[in-house]
Parts: C-alpha cells; sequence; structure tokens
C-alpha cells in the first residue's frame, strides 16, 4: 500500500472517530437534558400533589371537628335548657330539655360507637402527616433534580464536550434554589 493511502486511511479514520464522539456527546447530552427535565415534571408532580391535597386533608379536618364541635355544643346546650328548665314549673320544658339532651347523648353514644375514639386528633394527626410526607417527597424531588442538573451542567461543561454543547447549543441549567421567603412556614388555618 502506498503511503498516501495509508495517510488517507488514518484521516478517515480520525474523521470517522470525531464523527462518532460528536453524536456519542450529542446523544448523551440529549439525554442528561431529558433527565434534567423529567426531574423537574417530578417536582412539579408533586408541587400538584401539594395544592391537590391540601385544601381537601383541610376540609376533611374541618368536616370532622365540626361534626365533634357541633355534637358537643348540642350537649352543653340542652344541658344549659335543662338546668333551667330545673328552675321552671312548666313539665313540658322539662321533657323537651330531657329529650334535646338524650338526643344529643345519643348522638355522641352512635358515633362513639363506630368510632371508639372521637376522630379530630386522629384527623390533625393524619393531615400533618400527608402534609409532611408531601413535603418530604417534594424535598426528594428537588434533590434528585439537582443532582440531574449537576450531571448535565458537567457534561456542557467539562472539555472537549463543552465544545459540541456550544455547537448544539446547549446551555448550562439552573440548579433549584429555595426562595428566601420559604424559610418561614406557611400557616394552616382550621
Amino acid at each position: 500500500m502506498k503511503t498516501s493511502t495509508k495517510i488517507w486511511i488514518v484521516v478517515a479514520g480520525i474523521v470517522f472517530l470525531a464523527v462518532v464522539y460528536v453524536f456519542g456527546t450529542y446523544n448523551h447530552l440529549v439525554t442528561a437534558n431529558e433527565a434534567t427535565t423529567a426531574k423537574w415534571k417530578d417536582v412539579e408532580t408533586l408541587y400538584q400533589r401539594r395544592f391537590d391535597l391540601i385544601p381537601n386533608l383541610v376540609e376533611s379536618v374541618k368536616g370532622v371537628m365540626k361534626q365533634e364541635t357541633t355534637i358537643f355544643t348540642e350537649i352543653a346546650d340542652a344541658r344549659s335548657r335543662y338546668a333551667g328548665a330545673q328552675a321552671g314549673t312548666s313539665v313540658g320544658a322539662k321533657v323537651q330539655a330531657t329529650q334535646a339532651l338524650d338526643s344529643a347523648l345519643s348522638r355522641l353514644l352512635v358515633i362513639t360507637e363506630n368510632y371508639p375514639q372521637l376522630k379530630s386528633a386522629e384527623a390533625v394527626q393524619t393531615f400533618m402527616a400527608q402534609l409532611e410526607g408531601t413535603e418530604n417527597r417534594i424535598s426528594v424531588e428537588r434533590a434528585r433534580f439537582n443532582e440531574a442538573v449537576r450531571v448535565y451542567n458537567l457534561i456542557v461543561k467539562r472539555a472537549p464536550s463543552s465544545i459540541v454543547a456550544s455547537w448544539f447549543g446547549f446551555d448550562a441549567r439552573e440548579y433549584f434554589e429555595a426562595d428566601p421567603s420559604s424559610a418561614v412556614a406557611p400557616k394552616v388555618s382550621l
């Protein structure tokens, strides 16, 4: 084989390896970029869970607490009416007050039979556990997102892949950084 043919084969081999490297690097950049985007979508999904969950949990807790508050209020009112009827002479007023107290107590007994422990405290604990779980999931997904950004940014910034990244317009991505106002815990009002 002639020397010039050998040189052309070497040059063709080098060009081929360079093209393979460029395509491989490009595909690696696309994969890392898409992984970063997917991780951000996971964070957004958990934000949506938070936005969907909190109002529903708050309303559920309010509903349970309202039911229990209503029953205890009715018992207290019935006791007051009964005490007021005792001072009066009307038997009808006493019977009515007794029936109101019996009715309120019977509803309390039904609830107590169905739910051996009244559920307000449990509902609040469940609410807090669900909220804490959601916040933990968000924190984990933010960390995963930042890790995906770190991996992607390393590919974009390291030589020689940085050359390929600049050719195809791949720029470094921003990390998730907490808003300074997020240092203050949000208020949950029941």
